[in-house]
């Protein structure tokens, strides 16, 4: 009783280092604890965004849910101050190996269950309550190995608890992800936060462990490193069965660029899939029909220079090198590991035709929106072949600034086609698109092509949601003046403009996303906005 008195109070008798030792050894522990605590709220939110899209939602989800855990995980720890050591080792163990596989469990039940919403804030609950643990224990350690006043102690924990969390914040994107990935980054984490937090416990206070208690904190601490270890072991094993899980048998390529993971399906030509972050963007069967209507409607008028935004694939390139005055040909991809693949993949490079050979094409990687902001050419033909505008990472490329700076890029009678989504599921999507591009400055025709045709089936897309071929597909066709009705050439898909009940429904929801003093769409009659 005495020695726990001792304890509490921050007597070091029992101690078998120097009480200035100890307490740097502490703070060395929570600098580290706070690094992997964060690069494990940084997966969860990261791997979220990827598996179930809008990163937004899932960050506000893993943060809102993991700081309310943190409060019930303080609450906890009052009853483990009497034995803050013990209880400070256990919580680590379990913070390793909860946090460290959270990665792989949250990937495992998305493919094979197809849900990892609610695993995912079971995680964010459960670190989220262990990380809270963490400083109500060390308080009382750092008290123990050193005496200091509480405000002190507080200020120190506090400050190494906040640096910890700035190298974790900044080694995840820097570090762990460019070096050893989503899943083994996660892993090695883990191992990294069983081993400090266990061998802080077992040499600065092991004299405050029984010895059932001691061999308790090894056995736990052995165990969680040797099951992280051996899941690194498997883990190129797992990401090839779950790429079987998600993608089919026929997956030829998959590379985590710096940008985004890029998988190709099928072994030829006519059976080509690509998969961008787990959406699908190209498939050989009905690809030609997207590009199509997405090209050739801008083509119509002048067309000697061309800028194609994002269409690091080449097909959208395929379909404007089909005219011979084209003279030049820019290709502004944020990601060269993907037009590098349009080069060299024989099956990629054989679907667009071998549109990277052209010496008339230039291709440049950049941000689209940094890049037209210092690009000073101009151009006849802009065509925006993006990803989706419902992807939270795209949505800059969806604004009226971004449409503004293509507006100061056109020539005269420039003109500029947006994919802006589904028109029939995704309404009001498409028609904010359609907002934006008025705000930019410019006039629309908005018109649609059927997407799926009867029957069709696009294979294996469970990633990331928004992946599958859509019933239509919708486009702005946009210019400084007034244009005509869109068309196509002969065996092209038929195009059309939305019809008088689209247009009436249109006219409302272009209404309430209207800026204040913004002219009504140009190719919205009247009579609709009068209705409306």
């Amino acid at each position: 009783m005495i020695d726990q008195q001792v304890s509490l109070r921050g007597g070091a008798a029992r101690l078998p280092v120097r009480p200035r030792t100890g307490r740097f050894l502490v703070l060395a522990a929570v600098f580290v604890c706070a690094a992997c605590g964060l690069v494990y709220e940084l997966e969860l939110v990261a791997l979220a965004s990827y598996l179930i899209g809008d990163s937004v939602t899932q960050a506000s989800v893993v943060l809102s849910v993991m700081v309310f855990a943190m409060g019930i995980g303080s609450l906890l720890a009052k009853r483990l101050r009497c034995h803050a050591a013990v209880g400070f080792g256990l919580i680590e163990a379990a913070l390793a190996l909860i946090g460290g596989s959270s990665a792989l469990v949250l990937y495992a039940s998305f493919v094979w269950l197809g849900e990892s919403r609610y695993a995912l804030v079971g995680f964010s609950l459960a670190i989220g309550v262990l990380i809270g643990a963490e400083i109500p224990l060390l308080m009382t350690l750092i008290q123990r190995v050193d005496r200091q006043d509480a405000g002190g102690a507080v200020a120190d924990l506090f400050a190494a608890d906040y640096v910890g969390a700035l190298v974790g914040g900044l080694a995840f994107p820097f570090l762990l992800l460019p070096m050893l990935g989503q899943l083994t980054g996660a892993l090695c984490t883990g191992a990294v936060n069983a081993a400090v937090g266990g061998a802080l416990v077992l040499w600065v206070f092991r004299r405050d462990l029984t010895p059932r208690s001691r061999c308790l904190l090894v056995l736990a601490n052995l165990s969680v490193i040797a099951v992280l270890a051996t899941a690194t072991l498997l883990v190129d094993d797992f990401e090839r069965a779950a790429r079987r899980a998600v993608y089919g048998d026929q997956v030829r390529v998959a590379v985590r660029t710096g940008v985004q993971e890029v998988v190709l399906t099928g072994s030829d030509r006519a059976s080509l899939g690509l998969y961008l972050d787990g959406r699908l963007r190209v498939t050989a069967r009905d690809e030609h029909r997207y590009h199509e209507a997405l090209v050739h409607p801008a083509m119509d008028g002048p067309r000697a220079r061309v800028l194609i935004l994002g269409g690091g694939d080449g097909l959208a390139a395929r379909e404007v090198l089909r005219y011979r005055d084209v003279r030049s040909v820019t290709v502004v991809e944020i990601d060269p590991a993907l037009t590098r693949l349009a080069r060299t993949d024989p099956a990629l490079s054989g679907l667009n035709g071998h549109a990277y050979r052209d010496p008339r094409l230039t291709a440049v990687g950049a941000d689209a929106f940094t890049w037209l902001r210092a690009d000073r050419h101009r151009y006849d033909v802009v065509i925006s072949d993006l990803p989706g505008p419902g992807i939270t990472a795209s949505t800059k490329l969806y604004s009226a600034e971004f449409y503004g700076l293509i507006a100061e890029a056109l020539a005269p009678r420039g003109r500029l086609v947006v994919h802006a989504g589904p028109p029939a599921a995704r309404p009001r999507t498409f028609w904010t698109v359609e907002a934006s591009v008025r705000a930019g400055g410019l006039a629309t025709r908005p018109y649609r092509v059927p997407g799926r045709p009867s029957g069709f089936t696009a294979g294996p897309d469970r990633l990331g949601g928004g992946g599958e071929v859509p019933e239509d597909w919708g486009f702005l066709l946009a210019g400084a003046q007034p244009l005509g009705e869109p068309g196509l050439g002969a065996g092209a898909p038929a195009l059309r403009s939305l019809g008088e009940s689209e247009l009436r429904e249109g006219a409302r929801a272009a209404d309430r996303l209207r800026l204040p003093g913004q002219e009504p769409s140009t190719l919205i009659h009247p009579k609709y906005w009068e209705d409306a």
